[in-house]
C-alpha cells in the first residue's frame, strides 16, 4: 500500500507539473513560443483552450473524491499527450522529437493504475 501511494504520489505530481508548465507556457507568448507554434502549424487559439483544460485536469487530480472528474481529467491528458506526439509525427520532426512524449504517456498511466489500485483497497490500510 505504502509504494503504490508513492508511485501514485510522484507520477501524478509530475504530469500535474508537466502539464501546469505547459499550460501557463501557452499564455507566456514570446519568440520561442512563436516560433513553435508556426512549426506545429497550430493556432493560438487551440493551445489557449488546451492550457485552461490542463489547468482544470490539474485541479481534477489534485482535488480529494470526485472519480468520474479523474477519470476525464486522465483521458484528457492521455489525448493530449497523444495528440501532440501525432503533431510532431505529422510534420516531420525526428524521433528524437517526440519519443520523449512516450515518458510522459509512461507517468500519466502510472499515475492512473497506481490511483485505481488504491481505489481497490481498504481504507483501514
Amino acid at each position: 500500500m505504502k509504494a503504490t501511494k508513492i508511485t501514485y504520489w510522484i507520477c501524478t505530481v509530475l504530469i500535474v507539473a508537466l502539464m501546469l508548465f505547459s499550460a501557463f507556457g501557452t499564455f507566456n507568448t514570446n519568440a520561442q513560443s512563436a516560433a513553435m507554434l508556426k512549426h506545429l502549424q497550430l493556432p493560438l487559439y487551440i493551445l489557449q483552450f488546451l492550457a485552461v483544460c490542463k489547468i482544470l485536469g490539474a485541479v481534477a487530480l489534485l482535488v480529494p473524491g470526485y472519480p468520474r472528474l479523474k477519470e476525464w481529467a486522465y483521458a484528457g491528458y492521455f489525448f493530449d499527450l497523444l495528440g501532440a506526439t501525432w503533431c510532431f509525427i505529422a510534420i516531420g520532426d525526428p524521433v528524437s522529437a517526440w519519443a520523449p512524449m512516450f515518458l510522459f504517456i509512461a507517468l500519466l498511466f502510472g499515475s492512473y493504475f497506481s490511483y485505481h489500485k488504491l481505489k481497490q483497497q481498504p481504507k483501514d490500510q
